[in-house]
């Protein structure tokens, strides 16, 4: 059915949702929880995949590896935009996402059979590698077929209250990977779920491809795609007509720029930095940690809907745009305040212990360390690199020509060392990290047991006053990540017309979620170590998500009202 008219859409607008809508919405949603899921368990249990499948190798490469093999899967997913999308524009949106779902699930299903690097040798890495490449692939095609199926199912007036339920599922595949991953390893104990126990999750994978296929083999083609496909306007190149014509392709830019940017590091910032701000920076112990970020999602997480909804009556573009103007203006505010509550003994250290690395210019380095095991050989980048791992500020003294860094806290010296001039760097680290850490702690840094941090005993462990803090100051954040993606789906299947909008939306969302955001722990990690500032790395969502406001306020058009059942 085409809704052509005012009257028919104002008619529309006002009926509840149908079982038939519901069950387009469930459908396309479990693909997201896939996702979700899959990412929660891969980087949860990564330690126990390198131990699995690089064996061959320390276990510091070993984990690299596994860690690397993760994010080559997040790396492909735009080309698995391009892949996918140009199949869901020639061929149809509910096979093209059919395929995607078979694709990732029988990825995830396999890693938790393959056999492990002891069993078949140099085989294991390299299915593992490409099981992940393969589920990355499909990953790039599932977001944009879902929520253009979605949308063009949607009534006119309802879209981004329709296809803000997809962004929702992020959370229960937090909560589903997080479920199956703690009672699994009730049920068989850490030593057994090293060995044999971390599969089950993987497996267990395969309940949700099923369920999954069964639903979307009842679902019938997107009504938009069978209108254009019985016109006969069908793209034929849809690739070439997405980025080789520029009209077009100017849009996907703008997409980039002034949308999917700012909303992939709002995003990344307020889910998965936040967490680890608490756990490296903060100190919190990692079983509080989650607990705090798990409440402040069940506290944030209608908001998507909220404000998918909203978008309906207000416009995509101002909650987007003012979602990352907020980010931008309170993440220095708002984490000096979680620091504050997590671990007040730091934060006043911050403010009044003075530390300094006194080297060589030409010793230090790039402390660049986007897996966190790069091993750090000249004096200088040692010093800078355990002051960071530490969470002390510091600032940076030239000293003389050649000589060894030194760290200097309230007068006391403690001289680094050169990894390569000494016989046992091992040994030496030792004795460097205890003697700093004591020198550290006499002017005034908190232990890493300080009782004055945070610390949560079970999940409802909600007395104390900080802990509702923490979890107020969370929802903050979350409720930014709402702001600019409830609404994201809508906004981007409305910019581009019907014959290339699969291919042309997958694109610009993966490149600013992947690539943007999927970079910005790492960045913003070693922005921090570089400069000895524990909030210089928010530096990095802090100018993406502005320049996403002001390309955004320029140049990027309201599009709730447009008609996507008609052809531009």
């Amino acid at each position: 059915m085409v809704f052509s008219t005012s009257a028919v859409r104002q008619h529309v607008e006002k009926r509840p949702m149908s079982s038939a809508e519901r069950k387009v919405i469930f459908a396309s949603s479990l693909g997201t929880v896939f996702e979700w899921y899959d990412f929660y368990l891969y980087g949860s249990l990564a330690s126990i995949i390198g131990a699995q499948f690089f064996s061959q190798f320390p276990k510091t490469t070993a984990d690299i590896f596994a860690l690397l093999a993760f994010a080559a899967g997040f790396l492909v997913r735009p080309f698995g935009a391009l892949v996918f999308g140009r199949l869901g524009d020639l061929v149809g949106r509910k096979y093209t996402f059919l395929v995607t779902i078979l694709i990732m699930g029988l990825s995830t299903f396999v890693v938790g059979l393959l056999p492990n690097y002891d069993s078949i040798g140099i085989a294991a890495p390299i299915i593992l590698i490409s099981a992940r490449l393969l589920q990355g692939l499909a990953l790039g095609g599932e977001y944009g077929g879902a929520a253009t199926y979605v949308a063009e199912h949607a009534p006119h007036g309802r879209r981004g209250f329709y296809t803000s339920w997809i962004q929702t599922t992020a959370t229960l595949g937090l909560f589903l990977s997080l479920l199956v991953i703690l009672g699994t390893r009730t049920f068989f104990g850490e030593a057994r779920f090293a060995e044999i126990g971390w599969r089950v999750p993987f497996i267990v994978s395969v309940l949700l491809l099923l369920v999954s296929l069964w639903i979307r083999l009842q679902l019938s083609e997107s009504p938009a795609f069978l209108k254009m496909k019985e016109e006969g306007t069908v793209s034929e190149k849809p690739l070439t007509e997405a980025f080789a014509t520029w009209s077009n392709a100017k849009i996907a830019l703008l997409a980039l720029f002034g949308l999917t940017m700012g909303q992939g590091v709002v995003w990344y910032t307020g889910q998965f930095y936040s967490l680890f701000f608490l756990q490296s920076i903060c100190k919190v112990d990692g079983y509080t940690a989650n607990l705090l970020i798990a409440w402040a999602l069940v506290c944030g997480t209608g908001f998507f809907v909220f404000f998918g909804w909203l978008s309906d009556h207000i416009g995509r573009k101002p909650i987007i745009l003012t979602g990352c103007l907020l980010a931008a203006l309170t993440y220095f505010p708002i984490y000096r305040a979680i620091t504050a509550n997590a671990n007040p003994a730091l934060a006043q250290a911050l403010e009044t212990v003075k530390v300094k690395v006194v080297a060589d210019p030409a010793d230090c380095g790039n402390l660049f360390n986007p897996v966190g095991t790069r091993v750090f050989t000249s004096s200088c980048d040692i010093a800078r690199d355990f002051l960071a791992k530490s969470a002390v500020r510091y600032e940076m003294v030239p000293g003389p020509a050649g000589s060894p860094a030194q760290i200097v806290a309230d007068g006391v010296n403690v001289t680094a060392f050169d990894s390569t001039q000494v016989s046992n760097a091992k040994t030496a680290m030792a004795d460097f990290s205890k003697t700093a850490t004591a020198a550290l702690q006499e002017a005034g840094y908190p232990k890493p047991n300080d009782p004055g941090i945070i610390r949560m005993k079970h999940p409802f462990d909600l007395s104390e006053p900080r802990v509702l803090h923490l979890i107020g100051l969370l929802a903050i954040l979350v409720i930014y990540v709402t702001m600019v993606y409830g609404p994201i789906a809508a906004a981007l299947v409305e910019l581009f017309p019907t014959r290339i909008r699969y291919t042309s939306m997958s694109l610009p969302y993966h490149i600013g979620n992947g690539w943007f955001g999927g970079l910005l722990p790492a960045t913003a990690f070693a922005m921090v170590a570089q400069t000895g500032d524990i909030y210089y790395g928010l530096w990095y969502p802090i100018i993406f998500a502005g320049i996403t406001f002001v390309i955004g306020s320029l140049f990027i058009p309201e599009t709730k009202d447009r008609d996507i059942y008609a052809e531009d």
